[in-house]
């Protein structure tokens, strides 16, 4: 049987590739005839992925709250994955970073519209009793969140609000990252001391949150818009996703947080439940207290210092 006219075109084609790269077509073409065809639940490895929910308890709202998280982290990994593209462009462009930009942006979106998954999507009675077998696991110790925060902006810009004027861009890493802003989100306010929450996230992630600093030193998110020409710096499409990217993270992916911990940590006479892990989350979450910016030379002066504080500031006043 004689072959067409493309097929031939083809086979010359990788002919061409594996010779170029030192292999046999033929080796690989009879693998072909003893390999499987490729299904669904193969490729996304989908009985690993549903094995992979495994409750402390026997509350069923449990798996609920596994599987939210998992996603999430799932969603933190795509981020990341289109962080990194924007930090190894080498063209400059800024219709690139804005695609990118946009793209980070739609994956938040999704978050923040889902958090009701959080917020209503369990009952309060089984949340307060099955997280009590979690202790001292917190949500705080997501690390691809920190990564986030670390390959956007310098860790200057991340530093604790109330002493962030002490610090500049001259501070070493490691001097920046021991006074990062959410530190004291798990820090006792009484004693100083770091909580078990804290300590045990420091020693199995501080290694590697030094090393991507040290790598992305001059070459976050951040200083990619700098680099830019000055004509790309202009572009309105691209500081507007910059923007939002800024408030989803910043603002509104917090407040989502902070509606959660309203509906389960407060009880019906407004007493604070404490979160798991020792967080102390009233002084963490809000983005008022935090004024965290990526991009703090998109905003202007007003915006920064009211960053958040409509919302929190109605959200204490129906506490009260």
């Amino acid at each position: 049987m004689a072959l067409d006219s493309k097929t031939e075109k083809q086979i010359k084609e990788l002919q061409e590739k594996f010779k170029n790269s030192g292999q046999d077509l033929n080796a690989y073409l009879e693998g072909l005839l003893y390999d499987r065809y490729l299904t669904y639940w193969d490729y996304i490895h989908l009985d690993t992925l549903l094995s992979l929910q495994v409750p402390r308890t026997h509350f069923p709202d449990e798996e609920i709250f596994i599987g939210y998280h998992q996603i999430t982290e799932l969603y933190f990994k795509l981020i990341i994955h289109e962080i990194k593209q924007v930090l190894d462009d080498k063209l400059q462009q800024a219709d690139f970073f804005q695609q990118k930009a946009a793209r980070i942006n739609r994956y938040f979106k999704v978050l923040i519209d889902s958090f009701d998954i959080m917020i209503r999507g369990m009952e309060r009675e089984q949340f307060l009793k099955f997280r009590m077998s979690l202790l001292p696991a917190s949500g705080f110790q997501s690390a691809q969140f920190r990564m986030i925060e670390i390959y956007a902006t310098p860790l200057e810009h991340l530093v604790e609000a109330s002493v962030r004027e002490e610090f500049s861009s001259k501070e070493s890493i490691e001097d920046l990252y021991e006074n990062l802003y959410w530190k004291k989100g798990a820090t006792d306010l009484a004693t100083k001391e770091k909580t078990l929450t804290l300590k045990q996230f420091e020693y199995r992630y501080t290694p590697r949150f030094i090393r991507i600093a040290k790598e992305v030193e001059g070459n976050t998110l951040y200083h990619k818009f700098l680099q830019l020409p000055e004509t790309e710096q202009k572009n309105e499409r691209l500081i507007k996703e910059l923007r939002n990217l800024d408030v989803n993270v910043n603002v509104n992916w917090l407040l989502m947080h902070m509606g959660a911990a309203y509906r389960y940590l407060n009880n019906d006479r407004g007493k604070e439940i404490s979160a798991t892990g020792g967080t102390n989350w009233k002084q963490f979450l809000p983005p008022s207290f935090q004024k965290v910016h990526f991009f703090p030379n998109l905003w202007s002066q007003n915006e920064k210092e009211n960053w958040g504080r409509e919302w929190v500031t109605h959200t204490f006043n129906t506490e009260k």
